[in-house]
């Protein structure tokens, strides 16, 4: 074999192995392909890429890396009313069915005569009275029942679209991207905690007992079938602004290191994380998207986000724009 044949037969083998090579070689998976190619997205990447280098000077152990989200209006929407109250109107509703006297009083006659958003023109209190009187005098496992039937057959009343299907497309990519790159990931909302856990593993991934909300006070009771639960018409605690604060600490006993809110409702959180002695990441989930879904901020009776913008602004926190910075919103219907 002479030697120019050599050179030839060389080159062959390199070029063959060459494609099997680039054949083999898988590409890379964009773990957040809903979010454009704007500014958030590049901070959560740099982030996550930071804490997790066991070389960098930010390396945080994954024992540390928690990661704390509110859900009304950061992991689902929120409007036009939080989905909770529009349970808690069916439940009025099925209870004026049952004692028609009922319907002359409130907050049921509100619930079953008007629109949900009528109790917003009211204030905090009609919203928190409505969630007491539907809420209690029943067991855990038949509140849990309900909300479970409740949230597979009713539909939203503006997109139509199931309560279920109303989250965010590229925050459940976020979740998955943090737990890849070893993050407990946390819901700290003031939303119900039963009412949370009945759908937050199967919507998000979350474990019930990752999920920091809103309590009624619980009675133990014996009943026909054994030991129960009774939720009662008084509130154990209400889950927040500074109270998320305390939830964080009273069940998680770390501090977070990443935050991610929509309202002023949960700058205290993104204040607390932010506080911490090693890095951190905190972000506010801007509705700014009417045509997707909704627009609203500083003067928004739900989810309202003032306080939050301007501190985020002074603080250098990351503020994600829906209608800039998503590519897509909701994740497609079956």
């Amino acid at each position: 074999m002479n030697f120019r044949f050599n050179i030839l037969f060389v080159g062959l083998l390199l070029s063959i192995f060459g494609l099997w090579g680039c054949r083999g070689t898988p590409e890379a998976v964009d773990p957040l392909p809903s979010w454009g190619a704007t500014a958030p997205r590049a901070a959560v990447l740099q982030f996550v890429n930071r804490v997790t280098d066991p070389n960098g000077p930010h390396f945080v152990v994954e024992a540390d890396r928690i990661a704390v989200f509110d859900n009304d209006g950061t992991l689902w929407s929120e409007n036009p009313i939080y989905f909770q109250f529009d349970f808690a109107v069916e439940l009025a509703r099925q209870a004026v069915i049952e004692n028609p006297v009922l319907a002359t009083r409130e907050p049921f006659r509100t619930a079953v005569s008007g629109e949900p958003v009528e109790f917003l023109e009211n204030g905090a209190h009609d919203l928190m009275e409505l969630l007491l009187v539907t809420h209690s005098g029943t067991t855990t496992t038949a509140f849990a029942a309900a909300a479970e039937a409740w949230l597979r057959d009713a539909e939203h009343p503006v997109t139509g679209r199931s309560y279920p299907s109303m989250i965010y497309q590229p925050m459940i990519e976020l979740l998955r991207y943090l737990e890849a790159n070893g993050f407990s990931t946390w819901i700290v909302s003031g939303g119900g905690v039963d009412f949370m856990r009945v759908f937050a593993e199967e919507t998000y991934g979350i474990p019930p007992e990752r999920v920091i909300g809103s309590e009624v006070e619980l009675a133990y009771e014996i009943g026909p079938g054994g030991g129960v639960l009774i939720r009662e018409p008084k509130f154990f605690s209400l889950n927040d602004g500074p109270s998320k604060v305390i939830g964080i600490h009273r069940r998680i006993g770390r501090r977070p290191i990443a935050a991610f809110g929509n309202s002023d409702g949960d700058l205290e959180m993104l204040e607390w994380t932010a506080a911490g002695d090693g890095p951190s990441f905190c972000m506010f989930i801007h509705h700014t998207d009417a045509h997707r879904e909704w627009a609203y901020d500083r003067s928004s009776k739900i989810g309202r986000l003032d306080h939050g913008l301007d501190r985020a602004s002074e603080e250098g926190w990351t503020i994600m724009d829906m209608k800039r910075d998503w590519t897509t919103v909701f994740p497609p219907l079956d």
